[in-house]
């Protein structure tokens, strides 16, 4: 029962937008911690710069594989042509074949298949230099983003850091929004909240040298004492917040 007398005296005693005054001030810090969270958010969750590296380490890859399977299926190209030389020339020389004519069909053939082997092992050898550039690209790629891992893993810390400060610091703004919300009327708190929504998140202006801070209109004499009424709220007759005068 005290603790109610207590509250309602405090109710009676502050004008009616000294209330919502320190409510707008609880809720813009609270707008500001929740926006450094969401930054802290996208910043962990998409790293440009870190996505970048990624698809270069993929790229790279897919080029190495490329290059590696084109040497692979030359090499392989080359040896079968080098056993079919080996077979065309045990048989030119093995004593097998006797036939004039099939014998200097086979010595056709040997110096045909020796020719394209030559081809061969020239596209063999720039297989294998771009098999080694890619090679070395994939590793520059690994290496870059190993190094960019460890730098963004200590960035990503801090951020972790302070990301633990801000929900702390969340928890203890809701409290005392919570507080603050006993010493204001139903009414009034649902035209702060369509003012808030409406204007930008500033629901209540304050009165200085005669005048509305946001809008800048000239308020009477009037107008700014009854902005510190403890019953009613005031609203400014340009821009429509409600006026707090300390």
């Amino acid at each position: 029962m005290r603790a109610f007398f207590h509250t309602s005296y405090i109710i009676q005693l502050m004008s009616a937008s000294l209330g919502l005054y320190r409510l707008q001030q609880v809720d813009r810090q609270m707008d500001r911690v929740h926006s450094q969270l969401d930054t802290i958010h996208q910043t962990l969750e998409n790293d440009v710069e870190l996505r970048e590296s990624l698809k270069r380490v993929e790229t790279s890859q897919a080029e190495h594989y490329r290059t590696s399977q084109e040497l692979k299926n030359l090499e392989a190209e080359a040896h079968a042509q080098k056993i079919k030389i080996e077979q065309a020339e045990s048989n030119l020389y093995g004593g097998s074949v006797k036939n004039p004519k099939e014998l200097q069909d086979l010595q056709k053939d040997i110096v045909s298949l020796k020719k394209h082997i030559v081809t061969l092992e020239e596209r063999e050898l720039e297989a294998m230099l771009r098999a080694e550039s890619t090679e070395n690209s994939l590793q520059s790629a690994k290496t870059e983003l190993e190094l960019m891992q460890a730098r963004l893993g200590n960035e990503h810390k801090k951020l972790l850091t302070e990301q633990s400060a801000l929900t702390l610091e969340l928890e203890r703004l809701a409290e005392e929004r919570e507080a603050t919300l006993t010493l204001i009327e139903n009414s009034q708190l649902q035209t702060y909240e369509y003012l808030r929504r409406e204007k930008r998140g500033v629901a209540v202006t304050e009165i200085n040298d005669n005048s509305c801070s946001s809008c800048g209109a000239t308020l009477n004499a009037a107008l700014q004492q009854n902005a510190r009424s403890a019953k009613q709220l005031m609203n400014c007759p340009s821009c429509g917040r409600i006026l707090y005068s300390n």
